[in-house]
């Protein structure tokens, strides 16, 4: 009998061989989907240190526990490496250490990236600063006011110049810095408080009459500000505008009736104005009383001098000439006489103005007056 040979029938693993190669397929994307969620669990928790060790080190940054500060923005940098803020503020934690070749580093290579960034050429310029290194720290305040800056770019390049201006200031440099404080005018609206500081800025400088003009602005935004009103007198009186440093300084101490400096300055101004024979209002006999109470003035200065000059014993000989005919009524007859009594009361004020014991009020007011009369 023969017997058939025996078939195999592949029909089983045919069958099987899908259902296991879409098991393994699963079993692969389920790996890859636990991979992938792991692996964004554990970047999460990385962004979550870090975030929590930026914050802390924000934190000492601002209270300057600048040590703390630079451990936790370093500790940062090891979870989010390449993070510019970090690197940034790490910068700005090791400048308050003092410890300005690390902290350059690390802003080279931010400035480097992005080389408009106007809080890396800050930090930068500030760096410079403190190395004593001028040009650099000029360049860099400059890139840094015409840089690129988050929030309101405006006030941080104003800020930026305001600081520039001081560094000037600090170095002696007060032609350039009057350049950008001219620059700044132009670029200061209308803020009562940064009027305010644009005068006092413009003083700074010496230069008085930009700052009484920005004080008058800040008055008219912000009428009641004693500090403006005070800052104004000041300024018109050292331009000799004294009815206006009067006006100023009444208005100014009526609200800050405490301030000793204005209240002096208020006095002055009224020596001057009340002192000045040459009014064109006054009337004859108050202008002569004027003449003969400053030449009664220049003759006690005269006299203060312990050991007088030459020229002051000359002055004291022409003092004695005129004396009868300034108490006489010459002063009323001769009008010429009272201009040559105060020129030598103006010169004998000048004279004596260094030395001779402190002065009076009424030297004082004498004095200021000549500069209003230098020319007549």
């Amino acid at each position: 009998m023969t017997t058939e040979p025996k078939r195999l029938n592949f029909l089983p693993y045919l069958s099987r061989e899908p259902v296991i190669l879409a098991l393994l397929t699963g079993l692969a994307v389920l790996f890859f989907l636990a991979v992938s969620v792991l692996s964004r669990l554990y970047e999460a928790q990385r962004l979550s240190l870090a975030s929590g060790l930026a914050e802390r080190g924000a934190a000492d940054l601002q209270a300057q526990r600048y040590r703390s500060a630079v451990d936790n923005f370093r500790t940062a940098l090891v979870y989010r490496r390449g993070d510019d803020a970090y690197q940034l503020s790490l910068a700005e934690a090791l400048f308050g250490l003092r410890r300005y070749d690390e902290a350059r580093a690390y802003l080279i290579n931010l400035w480097e990236r992005e080389p408009d960034n106007g809080q890396v050429s800050l930090e930068l310029a500030r760096i410079a600063v403190a190395q004593g290194q001028t040009e650099q720290a000029l360049r860099f305040y400059h890139n840094a006011i015409y840089g690129t800056w988050s929030g309101d770019p405006d006030d941080a390049r104003r800020s930026v110049r305001r600081e520039l201006i001081s560094y000037l200031m600090s170095i002696n440099a007060r032609p350039q810095a009057e350049a950008e404080l001219i620059d700044l005018a132009a670029s200061v609206g209308d803020k009562a408080g940064e009027q305010l500081q644009l005068g006092q800025m413009f003083v700074r400088v010496g230069d008085d009459q930009r700052a009484l003009a920005a004080y008058r602005k800040s008055i008219e935004l912000n009428p009641h500000d004693a500090a403006a009103l005070a800052g104004a007198g000041e300024a018109a009186f050292r331009l000799a505008r004294y009815e206006d440093a009067e006006r100023y300084l009444r208005e100014a101490l009526a609200i800050a009736p405490g301030d000793e400096h204005a209240d002096d300055r208020l006095r002055m101004t009224e020596f001057v104005l009340h002192w000045d024979p040459f009014r064109p209002e006054l009337k004859e006999s108050e202008r002569d009383r004027l003449v003969r109470a400053g030449f009664a003035a220049a003759g006690s200065r005269l006299d203060a001098c312990k050991a007088p000059n030459a020229l002051e014993e000359g002055y004291a000989q022409q003092l004695a000439k005129l004396e009868p005919q300034v108490r006489g009524r010459d002063l009323r007859d001769n009008p010429d006489l009272a201009h040559a009594a105060m020129n030598l009361v103006f010169e004998i004020e000048k004279e004596t103005a260094s030395h001779c014991g402190p002065q009076t009020e009424a030297d004082r007011a004498l004095l200021l007056i000549s500069s209003l009369h230098e020319e007549d």
